[in-house]
């Protein structure tokens, strides 16, 4: 696929959504990066600033947040817009990946799981790498589902851990690598 075909969404956090972001830049894929104000990015691409309006599109009960991903954060209040933020991040791609650690009830850890919940309930195709594992997965048919997946032609979603381990971060290269070819030489 050419690269030209496609465009990254995410948020720019450190770790693995950052590296994406190199990835896509590298290859000089077009990416949005949502933020709003007090956000702190490792990377972004285009800006996309969130106002209060814009972040009350994605505002869902922390309560709603907390059911669907089985556990709850020990600081609700700070992860309400990142929270907010990631509807936005995940309804602009067709497709999402994510980098972290699908637990045994199926969720994924932390902030990342959010993302995973919203691309399910948006019937959005979603694979996650899980850095335990050290593997890909996609969830079809109602569960985790080993895989080596492609980023197709059309808008991507990507969002992930802070804590990207070098498995973490060869799995997205590698990604990049199937779904375009090799890496273009830098001059």
């Amino acid at each position: 696929m050419n690269s030209k075909q496609t465009r990254l969404y995410c948020g720019g956090h450190k770790g693995a959504e950052a590296e994406f972001g190199r990835a896509a830049k590298r290859r000089e894929i077009p990416e949005t990066t949502f933020t709003f104000e007090g956000h702190l990015m490792e990377h972004s691409g285009e800006i996309q600033l969130l106002d209060d309006a814009a972040l009350s599109r994605g505002d869902v009960s922390m309560d709603f947040v907390f059911a669907n991903l089985g556990r709850r954060f020990h600081r609700s209040h700070g992860i309400r817009r990142v929270i907010q933020s990631m509807f936005h991040v995940v309804t602009n791609g067709d497709s999402v990946f994510a980098i972290g650690w699908i637990q045994p009830d199926g969720h994924v850890k932390g902030g990342t799981g959010w993302g995973v919940e919203l691309a399910k309930f948006f019937n959005r195709p979603v694979s996650v790498f899980d850095q335990e594992k050290e593997h890909w997965y996609t969830w079809t048919g109602g569960r985790w589902q080993e895989s080596e997946p492609t980023i197709p032609a059309g808008p991507f979603s990507a969002t992930g851990t802070r804590n990207l381990t070098d498995a973490g971060r060869a799995a997205i290269h590698d990604l990049f690598e199937r779904s375009f070819g090799p890496e273009p030489k830098q001059p």
